[in-house]
């Protein structure tokens, strides 16, 4: 037995160096691909919309003046616009003038001024006996005076509206004239 294992062991030895000294084994591969990719990208953007900021209008530090500022604003996704303007109070520079002119001591033209401004306060002043001034005349005179033109004005107001209602019928009898000749076209 020994001799089989003397004999087996060069064997052995031989077999193990002839399985050390192979070379690799080197394999090489070429792989091609293609790579199709199908998609779509949404991207959402919150934002705040844009503002439209109205005007700031100024009638002055002094609150003697008789305008009032206004103004607004309107924004939609698209379009923004924004105004502003200055009204004028016609009664408060009515009672401004009427206030000058007492203070430089024309009372008469003061009243005057007031009774012009106002239907109101002409009939206030001629319930109180106290006629507004007409052309120069005050009191009584002023009284009569506004009375006679008051006629004059009722009388010239009657004929106005009859010459209107003439002129009414004239247009009506126009229009129907004209309606009757497009049939005939027709």
């Amino acid at each position: 037995m020994k001799s089989l294992l003397m004999l087996s062991t060069p064997l052995l030895m031989l077999i193990a160096l002839s399985t050390s000294s192979q070379e690799p084994i080197v394999t090489e591969s070429t792989t091609n691909s293609t790579v199709t990719t199908n998609g779509s990208m949404k991207t959402k953007v919150e934002s705040p919309p844009p503002s439209a900021i109205s005007p700031q209008i100024i009638s002055g530090g002094n609150s003697d003046l008789c305008t009032v500022g206004v103004a607004g604003a309107v924004q939609t996704q698209i379009l923004g616009i924004s105004m502003g303007t200055t009204i004028t109070e016609e009664n408060c520079v009515t009672l401004k003038r009427a206030k000058t002119l007492y203070d430089m001591g024309m009372k008469v033209a003061a009243v005057s001024v007031m009774c012009a401004g106002s239907e109101q306060v002409f009939d206030a002043m001629m319930n109180a006996g106290t006629p507004c001034p007409y052309n120069g005349m005050i009191g009584d005179a002023a009284k009569e005076a506004w009375e006679a033109d008051q006629l004059t004005a009722d009388v010239t107001m009657v004929s106005e509206k009859t010459g209107e209602a003439n002129d009414d019928t004239a247009k009506g009898a126009g229009a129907v004239a004209g309606v009757l000749g497009l049939l005939l076209l027709l």
